[in-house]
This record gives structure tokens, C-alpha cells and sequence, in this order.
């Protein structure tokens, strides 16, 4: 039963739980305390602390996924190379450059910020220290935190979007000649992963949206990015637990056993 999860999939699927329940625990017991003890203030060096962490772990969620779509892409466009390709070995290689990637961006977006003086204002329109808030209302000059938040977003956003996409292109492609059986028995395997790329992607991208319009309402845009950031890491372990077989399966023979 358990040798079902020694997989290198598996592998994919506790490195995304692993980033949920981090990110988690870096954003919400804060976020509970300004909510339930109207505890406004932070200091300024927990502030860089809970700035990389939360956008670490979001980074990390959003290169996971697109590492997921990868492991879809081959098992349904090349079955037959899958063991040969996917092994625990090439997963965690892949994972491992994933985790310094991101702590390479996010470690210098902290330095960029730490370099910046705050003379006027110190108070953070955001529910957290989120870096765009905090280079606006710097007194020196922040183009350079400006440009870096463009790569980031490239990086962080738009490539593991793209590796998705492109995936799942590839598998259309391929189902397009598979029988209605072998198609749907595909699509059951991809639905898990396409219902939380949906869930992490799109309040993301509406978000960043939203905080680029001009007049745009403070109050509402805290709360868009507290959903954005909240909403993924809590409801992911319960999607992938429901949409996937072998857990549902691990699940039941638990609740027998109990």
C-alpha cells in the first residue's frame, strides 16, 4: 500500500505539500495576529524575514507545478521512456534546482529591498511586507527593484505558466489519437494537477492584475492578496487526497484499519 507512494510523482506531490504547509506556517500566524489582535507593527528585519519567506514558498508552489506538468507530460506523451526519464534520481536533481532558483531570486529581492531608505512613510498598504509595496515607498531610487520585479514575474510567473501550457498542449495533441477510453483514463490522471494549477494561477495573475490599475482600493487589494496567498496552500492537500487514486486508496485502507 505505501510502496505505491515511493514514486518519483510521489516525490513531486510531498515537495508541493511540504511548500504548502511552509508557506503556510510563515504567513498565516502573523496574518492571524494583525486579524484577531489588530497587531499592526512589525520590526523592520522580521519584515525582510516574512517577505522572503512567503514569496520563497509561493515561488517554489508555482515551479512545482510546472515540474508536475512535466511528469504528466511524459507519462502520457512518452509511456514508454517514463521509468527511463522520471526516475527518483532525475526528480530530485530537478526539485533541487527548483529550490535554488527560487532562494537565488527571492534572496536578492530581499538584498534590493534592504539597500532602499524609508524616510517618509513606513507603513505597508499590504497585508504582509510584500516587496512592491515596500519599494514605493522608499526615498531613493528603486528602479532597479522595479526592473528585478519584471524578471521575478518572468521567472516566477510566466515560464512555469508557459511549461504548463505548452504540456498540456502536447498531451491534446496526443489524445487527439488515443481512443475515448484511453483519453479519459489521461484525463483523470491530469485532472488533479489542472484543478490546482487553477487554483494557484488565476488568483495570482488576478491579483497582480488588479494592483497594477491605478485608483485601485487598498482595502481591496489586501484582500486579494491574502485569498492568493492563503486560499492554494489550504486547499491542496484536500484536492490531491480526493483526485488521486492512491491516496484515496491509502485513505480507505487507513479508515478500515481504524
Amino acid at each position: 500500500m505505501y510502496r505505491a507512494l515511493h514514486t518519483p510523482k510521489y516525490m513531486i506531490v510531498f515537495n508541493l505539500a511540504l511548500t504548502d504547509l511552509c508557506g503556510s506556517t510563515s504567513l498565516i500566524p502573523k496574518l492571524l495576529d494583525t486579524l484577531l489582535f489588530e497587531n499592526r507593527y512589525i520590526s523592520y528585519e522580521l519584515c525582510l524575514s516574512y517577505m522572503f519567506f512567503v514569496m520563497f514558498f509561493s515561488s517554489l508552489q508555482s515551479w512545482t507545478l510546472a515540474t508536475m506538468a512535466c511528469d504528466r507530460f511524459v507519462a502520457i506523451c512518452f509511456p514508454l521512456h517514463y521509468h527511463r526519464v522520471i526516475t527518483k534520481s532525475s526528480v530530485f536533481w530537478l526539485l533541487l534546482f527548483v529550490w535554488l532558483l527560487c532562494l537565488c531570486i527571492m534572496g536578492t529581492i530581499v538584498v534590493l529591498v534592504d539597500r532602499l531608505s524609508f524616510c517618509q512613510s513606513v507603513v505597508v498598504q499590504s497585508f504582509f511586507c510584500d516587496h512592491e509595496t515596500m519599494y514605493r515607498i522608499a526615498c531613493n531610487s528603486a528602479s532597479v527593484n522595479a526592473q528585478f520585479v519584471l524578471f521575478g514575474g518572468v521567472v516566477v510567473i510566466i515560464i512555469p505558466l508557459t511549461v504548463i501550457l505548452c504540456s498540456y498542449m502536447s498531451i491534446a495533441v496526443v489524445l487527439k489519437r488515443a481512443s475515448l477510453a484511453d483519453s479519459l483514463k489521461a484525463l483523470r490522471t491530469c485532472s488533479a494537477h489542472l484543478i490546482l494549477v487553477a487554483i494557484f494561477f488565476i488568483p495570482l495573475i488576478g491579483a497582480r492584475t488588479a494592483a497594477t490599475l491605478p485608483n485601485s482600493n487598498p482595502n481591496i487589494r489586501m484582500i486579494n492578496f491574502m485569498l492568493t496567498y492563503t486560499i492554494p496552500s489550504l486547499l491542496n492537500p484536500f484536492v490531491y487526497s480526493l483526485k488521486t487514486e492512491e491516496m484515496l486508496t491509502l485513505i480507505k485502507n487507513l479508515y478500515v484499519k481504524c
